[in-house]
């Protein structure tokens, strides 16, 4: 007994630790499930606290994952599916409908602070869809006001970059002729309810379909020479803020430089098929190693100096069943384990739990509580798992 309070000790320092070394501020995690080997969203609520990260992005909004991260200080933006676009948009009660069903019973006890309408809508090409967007994100939003929660929640959507007609120099973006009509008057939400616009930037997929012009170092935040916008001075040593910058200033061609951007996704996969060239594990601890430092710095793109960039890094695990190339399986932080795939300083702890009523885990976890002060601690004991200790 005596070493195994010793090595639940242990994992007390741990926490302490990361506590005191880490700040998830400014960056948050994507939180994928298209898996069948994934731990259950009670052990990830313990991943994530170890880790300090208090911001999670899910695509849909698992009641589950939801119910399991009740009183925790987590922040969460919530997805809705593409699937529902079209009859919301044409049937504002299915918009009440959904929030009623799937927001409502968590927002008491879990903090959910956005509603993510769509995901790269604009790559599908599909005009019906594309057309259903924003008739869809205001239904939501007229059902957040009827409900109250429109000051407590946010209604965006996640957009790719494949909507940029031009991104080089970042200066000279734009967007394609063909999507400025519904471009348009979704900027003009954006702004009119003050919500973000978001967007998910991968520097690997252009260093892979260009690696003899772009620099390796360049995507992966590495010492290079970096490029001069001859149009602004302004110097860029890096592609995400190139990237960034570029969709700035193609909102600002209709008319908008109120509307912030955030980076819904970006990450880099630690494997792929031969032809995804650049994917490997000691290249994803580069950049999301230094896209974490630069997150840690506060640091803005050379055009939004004074504005930290928002990231949301993709993705906590590998997900198994995720279609297309080895490279869409392999994006994760960690293993469905809780081993992390490589070193990027983010040394976290997934539990092994049982369901217990056991006299010496009610106290080994008072303990915990009492030490450590740790918000995680009384969600477990209070869901009453135990920690099956070695």
């Amino acid at each position: 007994m005596a070493t195994r309070s010793l090595s639940f000790f242990r994992v007390l320092l741990l926490f302490l630790t990361l506590s005191v070394r880490s700040n998830g501020q400014g960056v948050g995690i994507n939180y994928g499930q298209i898996a069948n080997n994934l731990p259950s969203p009670a052990r990830v609520a313990v991943l994530l606290r170890s880790l300090n990260i208090t911001r999670v992005k899910l695509y849909d909004a698992d009641p589950n994952v939801l119910f399991s991260f009740s009183n925790s200080q987590v922040d969460f933006m919530i997805g809705l599916g593409n699937e529902f676009l079209q009859n919301m948009s044409t049937d504002p009660t299915k918009a009440q409908s959904w929030i009623q069903q799937r927001l409502q019973p968590h927002i008491s006890k879990t903090r959910i602070t956005s509603i993510v309408v769509g995901n790269e809508i604009f790559k599908t090409n599909d005009h019906v869809l594309i057309s259903s967007l924003l008739p869809a994100m205001k239904a939501v939003y007229s059902a957040l006001v009827n409900l109250g929660l429109e000051k407590q929640v946010t209604v965006t959507s996640a957009h790719s970059l494949d909507m940029l007609q031009t991104s080089y120099p970042p200066s000279s973006g734009s967007f394609k002729e063909e999507f400025i009509p519904y471009l348009q008057p979704l900027l003009d939400f954006h702004s009119q309810i003050k919500s973000p616009f978001l967007i998910n930037a991968y520097p690997f997929f252009a260093y892979k379909d260009s690696p003899k012009e772009i620099s390796l170092e360049y995507a992966l935040f590495q010492p290079n020479q970096g490029m001069v916008d001859s149009s602004t001075n302004l110097h860029y040593d890096n592609m995400l803020f190139a990237q960034v910058d570029a969709l700035y200033s193609a909102i600002k061609t209709l008319g908008h430089t109120d509307v912030d951007v955030r980076i819904s996704e970006t990450g880099w996969p630690s494997k792929g098929e031969e032809n995804e060239i650049g994917a490997s594990p000691e290249n994803a601890a580069l950049y999301n190693g230094n896209l974490l430092r630069l997150v840690q710095e506060r640091k803005g793109t050379p055009a939004k100096p004074s504005v930290p960039i928002d990231v949301y890094v993709f993705a906590l695990f590998n997900e198994n069943l995720k279609p297309g190339p080895i490279s869409e399986r392999n994006y994760g932080l960690f293993f469905p384990d809780g081993k992390p795939v490589y070193n990027v300083g983010l040394q976290g702890y997934l539990p092994d739990i049982i369901y217990s009523s056991s006299a010496t885990t009610i106290k080994i976890l008072n303990v915990w509580r009492a030490v450590m002060g740790l918000a995680v601690a009384g969600m477990i004991l209070d869901m009453g798992v135990k920690m099956k200790m070695r």
